[in-house]
C-alpha cells in the first residue's frame, strides 16, 4: 500500500513513538544524544518516533531508563504488547482483516488461520523457523485463534476460501490433528457467511501457479489485494492490479469444486483418518 492510498503506519508505532519523542524532548535530548545512551543506531531511534518501526522489548526497557520515564515506557509497551504476537509485516494485515466486509482467500501450503484449530496452530507455529520458544508459541496460537473471532463478528463479514486439495491431506500435527482440522473446516462451511470451495489435486491446470493471494474489501469499502512470501508480504492497492487479482481468482474458484462437493469430499477424507 502506498502512502497516497493511506497512512499505512500501525497506530502502536506511532502512539509508542509520539510517547517516546515527548519525553526526549523535556529531557533535552536530541535523537542522536538519546542514541548515545542506548545501544541502538540515531536512524532506528528516529524510524521509532516517526512511527516507521516497530520498538522491541529489549529496545523499550533501553529507551525508558535513558530517559528517566520510571516505566512509562514499558506500561505502554504492555498495553500494545499483543502487536509482538505476529511478524512484522504481517501486523498491518490483522488491523485490516478485523474491521474487513469480505476476504476471499486462495492458499496452498497450510489451512488458513483463520479456519485452523488450537492442534493445528500448534503444530503449523511448533515448525516454525527459526525455532520459536514455547511460550512464544502457545502466545502466538491464542493471537491466531483470537483471530477467528472475524466469523461470527457482527456486521457479517463474508469469507471465501478456496484450499489446494493435498493442503487437506498432509497429515500436520498427526492424524488425529488433521481429523479435527477437517472436522472445524465442515463446521465453519456450515456458516453461512462463510464458503469453502476444493481445487482438486486431479486439476491438470489452474490460474493459480503463482502462488496464494488474499483480496479483501476494507470498512471503506476499498478492494485491495495481499500475497505473502518467504521473507515477507506485499499490499496491492492499484485497481488494475487488484482487478487482475480479482479476475484470477474467480477462475480458481470456478476451477474448483463447488461448496457442497468440497464438503463431501472433506467428509470422505476426515472419514478415513
Amino acid at each position: 500500500m502506498t502512502s497516497e492510498d493511506k497512512d499505512d503506519r500501525p497506530p502502536s508505532y506511532v502512539i509508542f513513538g509520539a510517547q517516546q519523542k515527548r519525553l526526549r524532548e523535556v529531557r533535552g535530548l536530541s535523537t542522536q544524544e538519546l542514541s548515545d545512551k542506548i545501544p541502538y543506531s540515531v536512524d532506528l531511534v528516529r524510524k521509532i518516533e516517526r512511527g516507521e518501526r516497530r520498538a522491541q522489548p529489549d529496545y523499550i526497557e533501553a529507551v525508558d531508563t535513558a530517559l528517566q520515564a520510571h516505566g512509562v515506557l514499558v506500561v505502554v509497551g504492555e498495553h500494545l504488547s499483543n502487536q509482538y504476537l505476529f511478524p512484522e509485516w504481517f501486523e498491518e494485515y490483522v488491523q485490516a482483516e478485523a474491521s474487513a466486509l469480505r476476504i476471499d482467500i486462495y492458499d496452498t501450503h497450510v489451512v488458513n488461520g483463520l479456519l485452523q484449530t488450537e492442534a493445528y496452530a500448534h503444530a503449523v507455529l511448533s515448525a516454525h523457523h527459526p525455532t520459536l520458544d514455547d511460550e512464544e508459541v502457545e502466545a502466538r496460537v491464542a493471537a491466531r485463534l483470537e483471530r477467528q473471532a472475524l466469523l461470527p463478528r457482527k456486521p457479517t463479514c463474508m469469507l471465501s476460501f478456496v484450499i489446494e486439495e493435498w493442503v487437506l491431506r498432509r497429515p500436520i500435527g498427526g492424524k488425529s490433528a488433521l481429523k479435527g482440522q477437517l472436522n472445524k473446516l465442515i463446521e465453519c462451511a456450515r456458516m453461512r457467511n462463510v464458503t469453502i470451495q476444493v481445487l482438486p489435486t486431479a486439476c491438470e491446470t489452474h490460474a493459480g501457479f503463482d502462488g496464494p493471494l488474499t483480496l479483501l474489501e476494507t470498512a471503506e469499502g476499498k478492494r485491495l489485494g495481499y500475497v505473502e512470501g518467504q521473507a515477507g508480504s506485499d499490499w496491492i492497492a492499484a485497481p488494475d492490479k487488484v482487478r487482475s487479482l480479482e479476475g484470477r481468482y474467480g477462475i480458481i474458484r470456478g476451477q474448483a469444486l463447488n461448496a457442497e462437493d468440497s464438503v463431501k469430499l472433506i467428509e470422505e477424507l476426515a472419514g478415513n483418518l
